[in-house]
């Protein structure tokens, strides 16, 4: 993909303006369980020029003190707003007025192969936010880390380091399309971002409600392999065996039941626990979903309607 290389370089200028770093302050306890200070650090996107800024949730997640440093060099104080865990996203609110704000892109529109920048504070190095070159490598990567399962995520070849994380990872209209959030060490150009879809829908519900409102099944259940499939003589060797069904929730109004075995949602097939999460977080509450259950070996549809998780 070719492009005016002056031009680009003038929007990766104002992105950056809108790009400022993290420092947090976290109270650990040491061997001997006295109260130790340790200092973090990331970056964050100014969304909202009112001083709405969006980073990673593991870079604020459990500090007592945040720090913001606009390019400017002014150091503000930062609140916690709300967070998403889940998808490791978390909205910081600096008092700041006229604020230099990123333009948010559309990544359902990313293609394999699309030149990227990266932009953050690597290593909390002082000079101003730093600007790496790469391709998006693929989309829809789910990966395991210790914060748990990370979904639907972009892949890069973007230098992603330790500091880059809550930074935008931006195409050449100078436009956010993901947030970075982790890199795979010891390995050479892969990086992964969330997609500034996603983290778009929680930054819109932390700043009107304060919190994610997730849609829920009310359900519990374990990933069906062929190993479980066989152990269980059960008829299928994939889909999600439901466990357990919470009281008061859509699927014990479904009369779905312990035993059952989902393996559809709405026109979804659902080979696996984690597919049925990703299914029913697109919905929204009190939207109805249809659930395809195999029991007995018979197959039969529960007509649910998603209430909001308690």
């Amino acid at each position: 993909m070719s492009y005016d290389e002056s031009s680009v370089l003038e929007v990766v200028e104002k992105v950056s303006r809108s790009v400022v770093n993290i420092n947090t302050v976290k109270l650990l306890h040491d061997f001997y369980y006295q109260i130790v200070p340790v200092q973090g650090m990331g970056s964050g996107i100014i969304i909202d020029p009112k001083g709405y800024i969006i980073t990673n949730n593991h870079v604020i997640e459990g500090a007592e003190e945040i720090k913001v440093t606009l390019t400017s060099g002014e150091v503000l104080s930062g609140k916690l707003v709300g967070k998403c865990g889940s998808d490791d996203v978390a909205i910081v609110k600096v008092d700041g007025k006229d604020l230099p704000t990123a333009e948010l892109g559309d990544s359902d529109k990313l293609r394999v192969g699309q030149t990227v920048f990266a932009i953050g504070n690597p290593f909390g190095l002082a000079g101003g936010p730093t600007v790496t070159r790469g391709v998006i490598s693929a989309v829809k990567r789910s990966i395991r880390s210790e914060r748990g399962l990370l979904e639907d995520l972009v892949q890069t070849d973007a230098s992603i380091n330790p500091g880059n994380s809550g930074g935008p990872l931006v195409d050449t209209q100078g436009k956010v399309v993901a947030l970075s959030t982790a890199l795979v060490p010891f390995a050479q150009g892969i990086g992964f971002a969330i997609p500034i879809n996603s983290a778009k829908r929680c930054a819109t519900e932390i700043i009107t409600h304060g919190k994610v409102i997730r849609p829920w099944l009310g359900v519990s259940g374990l990933t069906i392999t062929p190993e479980i499939a066989s152990y269980y003589n059960l008829s299928v060797d994939e889909g999600a065996l439901i466990t357990q069904v919470m009281p008061d929730s859509p699927a014990e109004s479904a009369e779905m039941a312990s035993g059952d075995i989902i393996i559809g949602f709405d026109d979804k097939a659902i080979n696996s626990v984690d597919n049925l999460v990703t299914e029913i977080r697109k919905k929204k509450i009190g939207e109805k979903a249809r659930v395809l259950l195999l029991r007995d070996g018979e197959k039969w549809i529960a007509d649910v309607t998603l209430k909001e998780t308690p």
